[in-house]
């Protein structure tokens, strides 16, 4: 038991896993929180699904060594792309969401390249794309509609596979966060990729040195990042029949928050998909379930505050907790 305990807080999303159940009782003890209605409940899991879809490439990019901000605008680039093309001009959904997606994948280019031609930072680099997109989304929205919001009316069939509310109250995004998580940790823990992203987080020089192709692999990771994020935004334009150039900043702290409560570190060379994952859901309790608790609203922030941070602490104690574990070895008769 003592062994298979140990090998439990060796791993990346041992800390998430045991942050999850301790907001949970914290929510049952001191909030009167009934469990049948918490996780009866579609705000908290909806939330979860946005911000997890975003999440997960960028906790694989910090883990790589790199971080991107620039999803703070790439959310309403992509809902604003979608609902322009396919709102004002009337052109077929299918360009909408190509385009929404498109510009995902330039500016994703543009922060890969910049990051591994120049010796800028990856934080400088997106905060720069952060406010250039924000400009550029205000100014074509208002050059080309003339309106900082946008109507759009999808086709029945793009609404039941990006903007549906299944059973009236879970989005349909839902499933394409579990299924994208899916994906990734059977690519990240299951497939060579996984190694190269953790040798890069370790230490770059020595992984361009190993033959990882570093360079190739940070582009990829920001593209994945940026078209993540503009993929949300499209579905929110589909599911609320309408975009607008605000909204989205909220994104880049959250994320940041889920994928450290998820185990991964700042440093990088450290973390898992399914920390990330858990990490997700555990914000996501955090952040809505507090409406469903017999506390009071005025007080949220700062219990929303106090919990994260002991989340992080906790990840963190595990994290060195499981490094110095030794196993006791089992003496023969």
């Amino acid at each position: 038991m003592n062994i298979g305990f140990g090998v439990f807080m060796r791993r990346p999303e041992a800390g998430a896993i045991v942050s999850l159940f301790a907001v949970i009782a914290f929510y049952m003890i001191f909030g009167g929180v009934s469990l049948p209605v918490l996780f009866g409940a579609a705000s908290w899991v909806n939330f979860a699904a946005n911000l997890g879809i975003v999440a997960l490439p960028v906790g694989l990019l910090m883990i790589s060594g790199d971080l991107d901000i620039s999803i703070g605008a790439m959310i309403p680039a992509g809902s604003m792309t979608t609902a322009i093309l396919s709102g004002y001009y009337e052109l077929p959904i299918l360009v909408g969401m190509a385009g929404a997606l498109g510009i995902g994948v330039i500016v994703g280019l543009i922060n890969g390249i910049l990051t591994v031609r120049t010796s800028v930072p990856s934080l400088i680099i997106t905060l720069g794309t952060l406010v250039a997109m924000q400009g550029i989304i205000l100014s074509a929205s208002v050059l080309l509609t003339g309106n900082a919001s946008v109507p759009l009316a999808a086709p029945d069939w793009a609404k039941a596979t990006f903007g549906q509310l299944i059973g009236g109250s879970h989005q349909i995004i839902i499933v394409w966060w579990v299924g994208f998580a899916v994906v990734l940790a059977f690519v990240v823990h299951g497939m060579r990729y996984g190694n190269w992203i953790f040798a890069m987080g370790g230490d770059r020089e020595s992984a361009r040195n190993a033959g990882i192709p570093v360079n190739r692999m940070t582009i990829l990771l920001f593209v994945l990042t940026a078209t993540s994020a503009s993929f949300v935004g499209m579905c929110q334009a589909i599911l609320f029949n309408s975009a607008q150039v605000s909204g989205g900043m909220n994104f880049i702290f959250n994320a940041i928050v889920t994928v450290v409560v998820g185990g991964v570190l700042l440093t990088g060379g450290f973390g898992s998909v399914i920390g990330i994952f858990f990490g997700t859901l555990t914000f996501a309790i955090v952040s809505q379930g507090i409406y469903f608790t017999q506390i009071d609203r005025n007080w949220s922030n700062l219990i929303i505050g106090v919990m994260l941070l002991l989340a992080v602490a906790m990840n963190e104690s595990f994290r060195k907790l499981a490094l110095s574990y030794v196993p006791r070895r089992r003496l023969s008769p």
